[in-house]
Formats: structure tokens, C-alpha cells, sequence
């Protein structure tokens, strides 16, 4: 939506309407012929006319980029008012971007997963701590794996913060850092709308 005009939009077209004086003047000074004073002005307006459009549009235009950007890169997700909204990406599933004390992840949420999983490079990335004890054995699309316990001093993904959740790790997951139950029951509220899958902390 077009935003309405503003007191800044209102100086920037008296700025351009002082800049098209000042050129006006300087073409009258230099006595240029009225056939390329004539084009050399309509010249100017275009480009002080497509500044003032860019400057009026600026709203839109990054609501464009931010669409775009989702696009093509659904796990980057979008924000409003405080709640994430991660679209369906092409394999099915849904992906998002976040950090894990401050490592860059990119998980797959899974309603499906008990557990936050995290892949051994995650876990080293981050520095993280194995919690220590009997592993713990886990049931996977593989067969069972063994797990490891680890502690995540804290998780960011978009707008969404949480500290201390307990999450495994195996050499097993590969790369594939997974956002469990335990982390969709700790939010406000989450389900999927209109196949967008919506996370409210």
C-alpha cells in the first residue's frame, strides 16, 4: 500500500523543484537554443522524477525485497507482530534459519521430533557441552541411534528466544539440526495456516 504524503515527501518536491530552477536558470544564463534547453529539461525531470518515486515508494519497495527475499529462501521466514511465519519449502518440509549460541543453523522443524537433535558440527560450532551420562537411544527413519545429551545456552530463531533447552547430538543426525517438541511446546502458541506454519513466542 501506498503510503500518504508526509512533510519529508513535501521537501523533497520543493528540493526538486528548487534543483529544476537552479538548471533552468543555468541553461538560461548559457543562452542554450530552445531545442536542447527544452530536452536537457525534460531529462532532468525524469531523473529528479524517478528519485521523488523512489523516495515516496520506499515502503513498498522493501516490503518487495522482503517478499522477494522469502521467496527464495523460505527459512528465512518473515516477521509481524512478534510472530514468525515460515512457508512450506519445496521438499515438503519446513526450514528456518536461527542460531544456537550464536552458530549459524538452519533446522527442520519436526511436530514429529520429541527432542531438539542437533548435528555434530552444530554442536562443536557452538561450543557446546556434552551433559555427560548413559546415552540415550532414539528412534529414528534409520533404525535406533545413540544419542548424547547436550544443553543449549541459547537457542534464536527469528523473534523466538529460548534458554536451556535440552537437546542430543550423534554423529548419526549428519548435518541435520532438528527443532523438536520440546521446543514448539515452550512457544505461546504454533500451528500451520493456510500452509504457512505460524510461531508465536
Amino acid at each position: 500500500m501506498i503510503q500518504p504524503i508526509t512533510s519529508n515527501d513535501g521537501a523533497a518536491a520543493v528540493g526538486i523543484l528548487l534543483c529544476l530552477v537552479l538548471v533552468g536558470s543555468s541553461l538560461a544564463a548559457r543562452r542554450v537554443p530552445l531545442g536542447p534547453a527544452i530536452r536537457m529539461v525534460v531529462a532532468w525531470v525524469a531523473i529528479f522524477g524517478g528519485v521523488a518515486l523512489l523516495f515516496a515508494w520506499r515502503p513498498d519497495l522493501a516490503d518487495l525485497g522482503r517478499r522477494a527475499l522469502v521467496a527464495a529462501d523460505p527459512a528465512s521466514g518473515t516477521v509481524s507482530g512478534g510472530t514468525l511465519r515460515v512457508r512450506l519449502a519445496a521438499d515438503g518440509h519446513y526450514w528456518v534459519r536461527g542460531t544456537v549460541d550464536g552458530a549459524p543453523v538452519r533446522f527442520l522443524i519436526d511436530s514429529g521430533a520429541t527432542t531438539t537433535a542437533l548435528s555434530a558440527r552444530t554442536v562443536e560450532a557452538a561450543k557446546l557441552k556434552r551433559t555427560g551420562g548413559l546415552p540415550i537411544y532414539l528412534r529414528t527413519a534409520n533404525g535406533d541411534v545413540a544419542a548424547e545429551r547436550v544443553r543449549v545456552t541459547e537457542l534464536v530463531v527469528g523473534p523466538i528466544t529460548q534458554r536451556g533447552l535440552p537437546a542430543v547430538t550423534a554423529t548419526a543426525f549428519g548435518d541435520l539440526d532438528v527443532l523438536g517438541m520440546n521446543f514448539l511446546s515452550g512457544l505461546k502458541r504454533w500451528g500451520v495456516e493456510e500452509g504457512v506454519l505460524v510461531l508465536t513466542p
